[in-house]
């Protein structure tokens, strides 16, 4: 036996890459073992580090792991038995780290400053990772399981936090965790970062002031609600604002006068879903100047549209898309999922709803930036006129068209007067 200890201990010396490995796996079964036999389950994280501690840093058994190592051990054996996200907690607590994407036990990867990379992180097994989105789904009082097999949620700091069972997933259990800045991003970091322009910025600041009604559209991660985040800190303070979203994101703090509403789904019962529709519908009621909702993604076009035109003014809202018409496309084909209305009916809604339509996306250098700018200027022939106010150009960045803004109306702000 002896023999085969020291065999085993030579191997992982030889190899550096597995020894660290094989003595988190081994002190993580010894101190689940631990825990549960010595104190019932019931004992305080100090207790458990320091137990660990003096395993890894004081025995004789883990010798060969050099300090680095050895402190990698203790913190991923802790993490392992105490933490809810186990090995993914150091990336949760890395503020640097933007998302976490886990595609089955072994591939980790996370987003950094826009850029996606392979972490040397993998679970025990499978079974370990399920553990871990179980927990995370109890945490919010919701359930993942083979007949529930996708979570779609929220969690308490905010970050936004998917998952599907491997039943539905072939090489699942796939976990995937946008994680919610602890600061908002102002319109002076987006200067500072290079996404948008000063004239650009000030341009929009006095449409937000001036309550027209401005939709954003990006791809996935292109920065959307960061944008909306930023444009929502120049609505005047004195108004009422109730934003509406499917998972609540959105960051305004400024303004006192503010409903907050969030969908909510259905139960294991299939019971109790509140859609966004019928959060739209009951914001009406409300009295609002503003309303925000955070991303329409089906019907509830109809119902955010139908508000922009009865007096709501200033109504901000994001939506998926790969350029300004192509959003335009979409809103009309979610339209139609509504009602069955004639094309040329539906477009004439969105014309007479929103005024403005802003594109971000990411450039090859992985930065986020503002790339048009258009008016929604009228209809002809049938067809939704776009009026691009400023474009996005490789050399130069965002620049002005030279076209002027048609629709003045509602015009009332001087845009020289801007504080960020």
């Amino acid at each position: 036996m002896c023999a085969m200890r020291n065999e085993a201990v030579s191997a992982m010396v030889r190899d550096p890459s597995v020894r660290a490995d094989a003595a988190i796996k081994k002190l993580s079964d010894e101190m689940r073992s631990y825990v549960r036999s010595r104190y019932d389950g019931d004992v305080s994280d100090e207790s458990v580090r320091k137990r660990i501690e003096d395993r890894v840093l004081r025995g004789d058994d883990y010798d060969f792991l050099s300090v680095r190592d050895k402190i990698r051990v203790t913190d991923a054996v802790f993490n392992r038995i105490r933490r809810d996200l186990s090995v993914l907690q150091p990336f949760a607590d890395d503020p640097a780290v933007s998302e976490i994407m886990v595609n089955g036990k072994d591939d980790i990867f996370t987003e950094r400053e826009g850029r996606l990379r392979k972490e040397d992180a993998s679970f025990e097994d499978t079974e370990e990772l399920e553990e871990v989105i179980r927990r995370v789904a109890a945490k919010i009082h919701r359930e993942i399981n083979e007949l529930t097999p996708i979570l779609d949620a929220r969690l308490e700091d905010g970050s936004r936090v998917n998952a599907v069972y491997r039943n539905v997933a072939l090489n699942g259990p796939i976990l995937t965790i946008r994680k919610f800045p602890e600061s908002r991003i102002t319109m002076k970091e987006l200067l500072d970062y290079g996404t948008i322009t000063r004239e650009a910025a000030d341009f929009l600041i006095t449409l937000v002031k001036s309550a027209y009604n401005i939709f954003i559209s990006g791809g996935t991660s292109s920065g959307k609600t960061t944008f909306l985040n930023a444009l929502s800190n120049f609505i005047p303070k004195q108004e009422r604002v109730i934003t509406i979203e499917d998972s609540a994101e959105l960051q305004i703090r400024e303004i006192e006068n503010i409903v907050r509403l969030e969908c909510r789904n259905a139960n294991i019962q299939n019971k109790g879903a509140v859609t966004m529709r019928q959060l739209i519908r009951a914001s009406l009621r409300m009295r609002p100047n503003r309303i925000i909702v955070g991303e329409v993604r089906g019907e509830e076009v109809l119902d955010m549209i139908q508000a922009m035109n009865t007096g709501h003014d200033g109504s901000l809202s994001t939506g998926h898309g790969n350029s300004p018409e192509g959003m335009l496309y979409r809103l009309e084909a979610m339209f139609l999922q509504a009602a069955d209305f004639p094309i040329e009916a539906i477009r004439r809604q969105i014309t007479e709803g929103i005024d403005i339509m802003v594109h971000l996306g990411r450039l090859p250098d992985a930065r986020r930036a503002v790339l048009e700018i258009a008016e929604i200027a009228g209809m002809s022939d049938g067809e939704i006129v776009l009026n691009r106010l400023f474009s996005f150009d490789g050399d130069r960045g965002l620049t002005p068209t030279g076209k002027q803004l048609i629709n003045r109306t509602k015009l009332m702000v001087p845009g020289n007067d801007i504080q960020l």
